[in-house]
Order: C-alpha cells, then structure tokens, then sequence
C-alpha cells in the first residue's frame, strides 16, 4: 500500500461578520474605481475603434438612402412618443394613436406646403424684375467684385497659356431640368414613404426591441443598464424635441408679426421660413439673414430700411438662442458648443440638410450613452459643454 501523508492542520478562520461595516480604505478606492475615466492602454484598441469608426461612418455615407429614413423615423417617434400615450390615456389603441399622430403631422406638412407655394412663386417671380435693384443696392461693393473679377481672368489667362496646347473633348450628358427635378422629387418621396412606414411600426411596437434586449442581457446589472440608457435618451431627446419645436413655433410667430409690421409682405411664408431655418443651430439662422437681407433689397428702395428685417429677424434669433432656450434646456444638455459645429458641418456634408437638423440629437444620443458605459466615459466627458 502507499502510505499517504495527511496534510497540516490549518488554524480556523474567524467568521466574517455580515454587519460588518467595510475598511475606509476599501470604500475610497471602490469610488475612485467608479469615478475614475478609464483610456485604453493598448495601441490596438484604438487602431481597432478607428478602423470600425471610418468603416462605419463610410456605411452611413453608402447606404444614406435606406439609414437616414430610419434614423429621422426614430427621431419623430421620441417626438411623438408623448402625443401617442396621451391618446392611450384616452383609450385609443396604441396603432390608432399612432395612425392619428402621423396623419396630423403629414397633413399640417402637406396644408403647409400648400398654403406657401403660391407666396414661394411669386417671390421667385419677382426676383429678375428686383435686378436692377439689387444692383442699386450693391454699387458699393462694385469695384471690390470687379477687381476680383480682373485677378480671376488673369490668372485664368496664365494658366491656359502655360498649360499643354492640344484640342479637348468633353463629353456631357444633359437630363434635362424635367428629368432632373422628377428624379429629385422622386427619391424624396420614397425616403417620406420610407420614413412614414418605420415611424409607424416603431410606435406600434412601443417598448418591444428594450424588452427583447433586456430579456437576451446576462447580467441584471447590464439588464438594469440598458433601461436606464433607454429611459433617458426617451426623456432628454423627447424633452428637447418638443422645447425645441415651441421655442422655433414662438420664433415663427414673432417673425411673420414683424415683418408684416415693417411691410415686407406675406407674414406667413417668412415665419414658416424662420420656423423650419430655427431646426439647424447657428447654420439655419445664419442662411435666414441672408434671406430676409435679399427680400428686404428687393422690397424696398432705401438700403436702410432694406436692412431692417434681417436686423429684426437677427433680434428675435438672439432673444430666443441666447436666452429662452438655454435656460429651457441648460439641465439636460450641456454639449461643447465646437463640436456642435463639427457635427452640424459632418452631418449636412454626410446628408444634407436633414443631416444637419438631427446632428444635435444624434449628439446628444451619443452623449447619453457614453455616461452611461464605463469605457466610454472619457468620450462623453469630451463631449460635455462648459
């Protein structure tokens, strides 16, 4: 037989009392662990996290037909959200509450467009006849554009004769203004028809991709996580939406009274044209100077008094951007006001000008998340404002 050697007797171990109350070490280093931001160390992580970032980024690009209606369809669902569960309130069905949202937001779009297509055209057709007026107007900067002018065609000169002597043949092929507005109008109409129909199963669904998610999560931590991400992003975006809609609606009022005040004309094409500029921040404003600086020089004789409604535009923008609605807003969003910039200029090159009406709640999404996700943290913390 072998013989087996029986091991040493280990002296017991003292019970661990459950009320016990921890080592203040214990406790300082557990909340500098949670407060602490961690960076990832490794090279590889971030080569890896930039590679998917630019295969991702360039996803979005390639497929902006199909991404951007499901994108500005999830967008009008946190808006809506709160008109839907109103009607559920009242004992609507969820998918009659969603059927009757939709249908007032597409007809008040669809009278709107209506009621400003005549005032549109016939500003349109005023503009040729308001030439030699403009000209008028602009004789000061005259010389400042002809002297421009001279650089350009000489240099055009320059380079015309240094360059390779030889016959150049250019071939174009020309749609025509008719096939080009109809392929226009098209694509629109299929990203709205697009838009509509996700918008309208994603508030039928409700509540149904967090259930599911949180159902497949192992953790209840992670379970309890993705709650929290949803409930807020629900909250901040949907809060925003709507601060955002009465502030541009209060702007749209107020332009359309002054400049029929003032004599411009058409009260209500000028305050739609604030209410829909006021969705892009400082870009749309800007683009709305420009306009009511045109309009007034074709309405009105004097320089002074064509200036008139850009400078009243201008004080409404600034009353309502620089004091109603950071004071509405400033406890739920604080982004970096530079970044805003950078993502309204990415998201209009990326998509147009609907790019950069969701480049700010996209933002704020994107913020949400990363407070919510340890390794994330440090990129929420970049993106917060002052």
């Amino acid at each position: 037989m072998v013989p087996v050697s029986t091991p040493p007797q280990r002296p017991p171990l003292a019970p661990v009392q459950d009320d016990q109350p921890p080592e203040p070490n214990a406790v300082s280093m557990e909340t500098s662990d949670e407060a602490e931001m961690p960076l990832p160390s490794s090279p590889q992580t971030f080569y890896l996290g930039g590679l998917f970032a630019l295969a991702f980024l360039a996803a979005l690009y390639v497929a902006s037909a199909i991404v951007l209606p499901v994108v500005l369809a999830f967008v009008l669902k946190l808006l809506l959200q709160p008109a839907v569960r109103l009607l559920e309130r009242m004992r609507f069905p969820r998918a009659v509450g969603a059927l009757v949202a939709i249908l007032l937001v597409t007809g008040t779009i669809v009278g709107a467009v209506a009621a400003l297509s005549i005032p549109a055209a016939t500003w349109a057709e005023r503009l040729p006849q308001g030439i030699p007026r403009l000209e008028a107007h602009l004789v000061v900067l005259k010389g400042p554009i002809q002297a421009v002018q001279k650089v350009i065609e000489q240099t055009e000169q320059a380079a015309n004769a240094s360059g390779p002597k030889g016959a150049t043949i250019a071939v174009r092929r020309d749609l025509g203004l008719t096939s080009a507005l109809f392929a226009g109008t098209r694509s629109i109409l299929d990203g709205l028809f697009t838009t509509i129909l996700v918008l309208y199963f994603l508030m039928v669904s409700g509540d149904l991709f967090l259930r599911r998610m949180v159902e497949i999560l192992p953790k209840f931590s992670d379970k309890r996580q993705a709650v929290d991400i949803s409930q807020q992003i629900e909250e901040d975006i949907s809060a925003y939406l709507v601060t955002i809609t009465a502030m541009n609606a209060a702007v749209g009022v107020a332009t359309a009274t002054v400049m029929y005040l003032c004599g411009l004309g058409d009260p209500l094409l000028w305050g739609a044209t604030a209410f829909l500029l006021n969705y892009i921040p400082i870009l749309g404003p800007l683009f709305g100077i420009g306009i009511f600086l045109l309009a007034g020089m074709l309405s009105f004789d004097s320089l002074w008094w064509a200036l008139l409604p850009p400078a009243l535009y201008l004080g409404i923008h600034l009353v309502e951007g620089e004091t109603l609605t950071p004071m509405l807003l400033a406890r739920r969003f604080t982004l970096n006001p530079v970044l805003v910039i950078l993502s309204l200029v990415f998201w209009f090159w990326m998509w147009g000008v609907p790019g950069a009406i969701l480049a700010v709640p996209m933002l704020a999404i994107l913020k949400i998340v990363c407070d919510r996700v340890r390794p994330l943290k440090v990129l929420g913390h970049f993106l917060e404002g002052s």
